[in-house]
């Protein structure tokens, strides 16, 4: 699901074709399916450090022996393996070498597991043999910014120049964090405008109780997601919560217009990226820019465009939820199922709605803000997010329930949940329980994370 279908290279004529290529991505219910993406770091085990794109114990190599052993294309910048293909899946290269499967688009949640654990079980299969291991966790815990390698995309080389022009953690952004992510169909214009509302609204909630990431440079950060907060300082054009989206009127329209208003990063022309670093669009599309006179912008460009803002939900041909730090496997599984039981199933999304429609903008950038140091116990009316996490959850498993996707043993989606339920019954984040082992058991030390929660 993150690979949009049917791009044209033909150019842009007007604005109407931006909004008919959002709305292209509309399905029927019996065609919604389940894209589950997430990023891992690598490590040496011997010196716990990121593994370079060259050498023995290279990323390269990595990728080539994956191609090679398991049916993988290798996609190439020039001579450089980039990305790898198989089945409407792909792994590809974040800018420090951080390793993302982009899941194929599933019909179950017990299917993108399957998938998960047949990839990691390949990445290990190579890896143990090179040396190499891989962790989930949401920020990078020990190594510091200036000790990340980068990998030889162009794409990457115009993001690490203009990154810091517009913000402080840019470069963290893009060399430290890890997420987990989960694409979602929608069946309509008003389904898309009632999921994207309620997604977003709840993305808080996702990220603490996926808060994995206490630790930066070797010691605690003060933070419980620090990469969710390393997003409030990255692009102010590109990120937050887009109030717009609860205002009256929102659609497919409204959503172009406010990705006619990020600046550009690049386009791809002729196998390489031109750096078209905050350069308008609208220019773009009139064929006026400078460093491309004559040449106007086509569908693919709209494309490439649009997965250059970092919003908390993101639209495409689909809507991606985004507030989740990486982590282990079993909670690579637990994305999908919180948000397919919330948005997948009719009563459901009315009930996760009902629960947050009240909710004032004053309240939403409280959560937002809140949560990254305080996850679950972030004070929320009433309460904290612990409840509504308690009660989100309780909405997603009747989701999933009516859903009734079994496995083979007649077990449904609920399953999936049961990390989650965990965290909420012990009131206890995973980044928590690493602070508690720092303190105790490690000593002082991050070393042991990569020992006892790696992959």
């Amino acid at each position: 699901m993150s690979i949009p279908s049917a791009v044209k290279n033909t150019p842009i004529q007007d604005r109407q074709q931006l909004v008919d290529y959002l709305a292209a991505g509309e399905k029927p219910r019996e065609a919604w399916r389940i894209g589950t993406e997430h990023e891992k770091f690598g490590f040496r085990t011997d010196d716990l450090r990121p593994p370079a794109f060259e050498g023995e114990r290279g990323i390269r190599v990595l990728l080539e022996q994956l191609a090679a052993r398991y049916g993988w294309a290798v996609a190439r910048e020039g001579d450089i393996p980039v990305a790898l293909s198989r089945d409407q899946a792909s792994i590809t290269l974040e800018p420090a070498g951080q390793l993302e499967l982009s899941g194929a688009p599933l019909e179950s949640i017990h299917q993108t597991c399957c998938e998960v654990n047949r990839h990691l079980e390949e990445v290990r299969s190579i890896a143990d043999g090179m040396g190499l291991g891989f962790l989930g966790m949401g920020f990078q815990p020990k190594w510091r910014r200036e000790e990340m390698p980068w990998m030889p995309k162009g794409r990457y080389k115009i993001m690490r120049e203009y990154m810091p022009r517009v913000g402080g953690l840019g470069l963290d952004m893009m060399t430290r964090t890890c997420t987990v992510q989960v694409n979602l169909d929608f069946g309509s214009e008003a389904d898309m405008v009632r999921k994207f509302r309620t997604s977003l609204a709840l993305q808080p909630v996702a990220t603490a109780l996926f808060a994995d990431s206490p630790f930066t440079d070797g010691r605690p950060n003060g933070y419980l997601s620090y990469r969710s907060h390393v997003w409030e300082d990255t692009d102010p054009d590109r990120t937050g919560m887009l109030d717009f989206v609860f205002e009256d009127g929102f659609g497919y329209e409204r959503y172009v217009d406010y990705m006619l208003g990020v600046p550009m990063y690049f386009s791809y022309q002729d196998g390489r990226y031109i750096d078209l670093a905050g350069q308008d669009f609208r220019r773009f599309m009139a064929g006026t820019l400078d460093a491309l006179p004559g040449r106007r912008a086509t569908l693919k460009d709209w494309a490439d465009h649009l997965t250059t803002a970092f919003p908390e939900v993101r639209l495409k041909q689909y809507l991606e939820m985004r507030g989740a730090d990486g982590g282990p496997w079993n909670r690579l599984c637990a994305l999908p199922a919180l948000w397919v039981g919330l948005l997948y199933d009719d009563d459901a999304l009315d009930a996760a709605w009902d629960l947050v429609k009240d909710f004032s903008r004053e309240e939403r950038h409280a959560l937002r803000d809140g949560v990254p140091r305080h996850a679950l116990k972030l004070p929320f009316r009433r309460g904290t997010v612990r409840d509504l996490a308690r009660e989100a959850l309780e909405i997603a498993a009747h989701g999933l329930q009516r859903r009734a996707r079994l496995n083979s043993r007649g077990a449904d989606e609920r399953i999936f949940l049961e990390p989650l339920v965990e965290i909420v019954e012990a009131d206890q984040t995973p980044a928590e329980r690493k602070l508690e082992l720092f303190h105790g058991e490690w000593n002082g030390s991050v070393d042991p994370v990569f020992r006892e929660f790696a992959y």
